[in-house]
């Protein structure tokens, strides 16, 4: 699996944005690889366990995925129309997820905060 890995790692390093399990698969058979599909999406999950690969949903529901740029926990702030996207910190959404965690006695808690919006560009 390791070596099916980084075929996925190098996929995903030659994009600048989020890309859906389907085109990363496609690109990966048009380039000759015999990847199956199913070997691309438990890769994805390895790699987004790992946190070297970011995941989100769009819109649509549909999870799409990029090569994370900073080891640090973040958030994205993804335009709409073109897909461009940000990297941004959150300080008072981690503040108020540990919050509300505390208020209702849960410990360990995590989030995934995504925000969306149309880019200066659109």
């Amino acid at each position: 699996m390791t070596g099916r890995r980084d075929d996925v790692r190098r996929a995903l390093s030659t994009t600048e944005g989020f890309r859906s399990a389907q085109d990363i698969y496609a690109d990966l058979r048009a380039a000759g690889s015999r990847i199956g599909l199913t070997t691309v999406y438990r890769a994805l999950q390895v790699l987004s366990d790992s946190g070297e690969v970011d995941v989100l949903r769009t819109d649509e529901g549909e999870a799409v995925y990029r090569a994370c740029r900073t080891d640090e926990h973040h958030h994205h702030l993804v335009c709409r129309v073109c897909g461009r996207t940000v990297e941004i910190e959150g300080p008072a959404v981690e503040k108020w997820a540990e919050a509300i965690g505390a208020e209702h006695g849960f410990r360990d808690v995590t989030h995934t905060v995504e925000v969306f919006g149309t880019c200066s560009d659109h």
